[in-house]
């Protein structure tokens, strides 16, 4: 059994840990050893139910054929679908008290009301559409001026919540790592990996290893084929 849970990724092992109502931080490691106890248990306190006596050789009636017809046929549709369940994983969601989920569904809500900052005259010049805001310095700018039928200008008001600033939208706190030795030491529970954009495959794929056997999530991981000495 504990050759199986090896083979397991972190979400996976983390959701049969909910599934049974087990603990479901730490790494890779404690997961296992704490789903291998809990199967040993279950082992343990299972007893074989005593075998009834059932009598083959009566016929069925035709409306209990036809309900086991229909339990053959639910049977393997079911296991059909049975496959589907590899190609998904849940990704891994951070522990989080009361205070900040709410917070951080105050912040989303903020975020929806915020107008789009645009620079001055974007719309009058392709260039200037691309370009991010800026912020206007004529002395008869409209928009500097807060004109009603100008664009809104950035200002302090528009900051969000400042208990959540910063957090990923998932309420992980992000980390910039840029090899595996970065991992040591941060909390799965609370904390999540970005890789740097200049990070190679070689080093990413260390990465992806390393933060996968102590139960990290990473934010930016790229789907990489290994071909080669990769």
């Amino acid at each position: 059994m504990t050759d199986e849970f090896e083979k397991m990724t972190v979400p996976e092992l983390k959701e049969l840990l909910r599934e049974k109502g087990l603990k479901v931080g730490g790494k890779k490691s404690e997961l296992i050893a704490r789903l291998s106890e809990s199967s040993s248990v279950q082992e343990d306190s299972v007893e074989m139910p005593e075998s009834e006596d059932v009598h083959d050789d009566e016929p069925l009636s035709q409306d209990e054929s036809d309900l086991t017809e229909d339990d053959d046929f639910e049977d393997d549709f079911f296991d059909e679908e049975d496959d589907w369940d590899d190609l998904h994983t849940a990704r891994q969601k951070p522990v989080l008290d009361e205070e900040t989920v709410a917070a951080l569904s105050f912040r989303a809500k903020q975020k929806k009301k915020q107008p789009a900052f645009r620079r001055q005259e974007w719309f009058r010049y392709k260039r200037l559409a691309r370009s991010s805001w800026r912020k206007p310095s004529g002395m008869q700018s409209k928009v500097r001026l807060n004109r009603k039928y100008r664009p809104p200008m950035a200002r302090i008001g528009y900051r969000k919540i400042s208990s959540v600033r910063g957090l990923h939208p998932s309420g992980f706190e992000e980390v910039m790592v840029h090899n595996s030795s970065d991992l040591e030491g941060l909390d799965p529970e609370t904390q999540a990996v970005r890789i740097g954009a200049r990070v190679g495959n070689r080093k990413r794929l260390d990465i992806h290893d390393r933060a996968n056997s102590l139960g990290l999530r990473i934010l930016n991981q790229r789907r990489i084929d290994r071909k080669g000495d990769l």
